[in-house]
């Protein structure tokens, strides 16, 4: 199920937001293991993982950086913050990770693993 996130690189979480009625928190509920991708297929990183709520502090801070990234102008950013703090929100603490670059002249030389301890 495609999600909006945000990268936090100071905690190497992905962080996303949901309704929290929405299909996929009964999902993490039952089984907290997720994969996360780019929407792009030439220059694809794919992040597996676990989901956690976040509760206080963690939660304010994806919900400020959610807000910065996704913040166009047509409400106010402290709006978007609130938003995405009364719903359910979650952290993908990341095991391992895949990146690549499907060009002909780079597929065989780019594909990049990371794992996390």
């Amino acid at each position: 199920m495609p999600v909006w996130g945000v990268w936090m690189p100071e905690c190497e979480r992905w962080g996303f937001g949901c309704a929290p009625t929405a299909r996929k928190v009964r999902n993490i509920g039952a089984n907290d293991r997720v994969v996360v991708t780019t929407d792009d297929a030439v220059e694809c990183v794919s992040i597996e993982g676990r989901a956690e709520r976040l509760v206080g502090d963690g939660l304010e801070a994806m919900a400020t950086a959610w807000a910065g990234k996704y913040h166009d102008g047509t409400q106010a950013e402290t709006e978007m913050i609130e938003f995405v703090k009364a719903g359910a929100a979650y952290e993908v603490v990341p095991e391992r990770a895949f990146g690549l670059i499907e060009t002909p002249e780079l597929f065989s030389t780019s594909a990049t693993r990371w794992v996390w301890d």
